[in-house]
This record gives structure tokens, sequence and C-alpha cells, in this order.
């Protein structure tokens, strides 16, 4: 971890002061960034998987930890790190939260975390093909985004038709293939991480914990819309 020669970064108190930080780092392999700031590196990803976000929000000043709120709080702004290839498209789908699957009565979209977390995105490209190795892979240009009209209509209405599927008890009815732009995947570091949900009759099941995902026609859309538009 961070040693104690580098103080940790304090969370930024501005939209400004965090856009000056992402510029600063754009061109940057992550390599040459955890060098910088004494953060541990990984041989491979295989284990961990989550290591780039994590490096991005230490260096960045992220502060909500695993709170359901977004990442830097005090100025309301997601960080979204986006692996994309050289050919500037997503290479996966994009994780927002975790699907709430109990306790569903009187939730509504305006309340939900999804809602909360995507209301200001600030998205980070990191040139991330396969056979890039992870310290080698390149921070790209972040930007900051917020859904318009349409975009905000399409997650609602996946975010509200899936919920209701849970809602009713029809967890295990719900795959990949369902939704506009919003997934919802099983999220879990192995298959005995089980947690209750609403089973048929309304009696509690165990399942896999699920999670919300982008997907990724819909954040090549938002890229395009940001590089090309």
């Amino acid at each position: 971890m961070a040693s104690q020669t580098v103080q940790k970064p304090t969370p930024p108190l501005s939209i400004a002061e965090l856009m000056t930080r992402v510029d600063v780092i754009a061109g940057q392999t992550l390599g040459e960034l955890a060098a910088q700031f004494h953060f541990k590196t990984p041989q491979d990803l295989s284990r961990e998987k989550g290591w780039p976000g994590q490096l991005i929000e230490y260096v960045l000043g992220a502060s909500a930890g695993s709170k359901p709120v977004p990442d830097f709080e005090f100025i309301g702004v997601e960080l979204k790190t986006l692996p994309i290839g050289f050919n500037g498209k997503p290479l996966e789908t994009t994780y927002v939260s975790v699907v709430p699957l109990t306790n569903l009565t009187g939730l509504r979209w305006q309340d939900s975390t999804v809602k909360k977390k995507l209301s200001h995105v600030l998205w980070l490209p990191i040139l991330a093909e396969r056979d890039i190795a992870p310290v080698d892979r390149t921070i790209g240009t972040g930007f900051l985004w917020q859904p318009n009209a349409l975009q905000e209509q399409q997650l609602q209405r996946d975010w509200e038709e899936q919920i209701e599927l849970i809602a009713l008890g029809r967890v295990d009815e719900i795959s990949g293939k369902l939704g506009e732009v919003m997934q919802i995947r099983p999220k879990a570091a192995n298959s005995k991480a089980l947690t209750d949900a609403i089973g048929p009759q309304g009696k509690l099941i165990k399942t896999l914990p699920r999670g919300f995902y982008l997907k990724m026609q819909f954040t090549q859309g938002i890229l395009a819309e940001q590089f090309v538009g």
C-alpha cells in the first residue's frame, strides 16, 4: 500500500480541482502512477481485477469507499474507469452498484443507488487491450458526463422492469439479456457467497448477490458523444 513518504491525496473539494488532477494523470501508465504514489502493483489482474479502479480512486482522492454514494461524495461525482481497446470501444460492461434483493416496498428510481451514482460521472478511459500488461496500460482523457433525458429514461425503465421482477419473486428469470442499456448479473467472489432474495409466494430464498451493469453499447455511445459527436 502507500508508503509514508507520499501523502494520501485528500478528497477534491470542487469539480475544477478534480478535473485538474484528471488532466495531470492523462497519458501516464498505471505502473508509472502506482510507482509515483507507492501504491501496490499486482503481477496480473487474475486476483486483482479491481486494481486499476482502486489505484485511480486513491490518486484522485475518492472518499466514499463501499458506501452507496458517489465516489467523490463532497462534490457528488462518481468515478468509472472504462477499459477500451485500440479501436476506442469498451472492452467490458461497467459495474454500477449492488442490486437490492429484499425490502423493495416503496423503493423508487428517484431514491435508488443507481440514480445517485449515475447522475454525474467522471469517465476515465484506459487503454487496456488484453495483451498489454496491467502496468503498461495507458490512462486516457477523463471527462464528466450526466445522462440526457433519453439516457435517463432508458436507465429508469431498465431499473424499474428488473426491480419489479425481483419484487415478484422472479429473480431467477433475470439474465444479462434483459435491459436495453443496463443488465443485472450475478456478482460474487464464489458460488458459496449466497444472500437472501424474495422467492415465489414471497418466501425468502438463497441466491447469488447481483449487480447492475451498463451494457457496452451504452458506454460506447457515451464515448462517441464525447470524442466523435
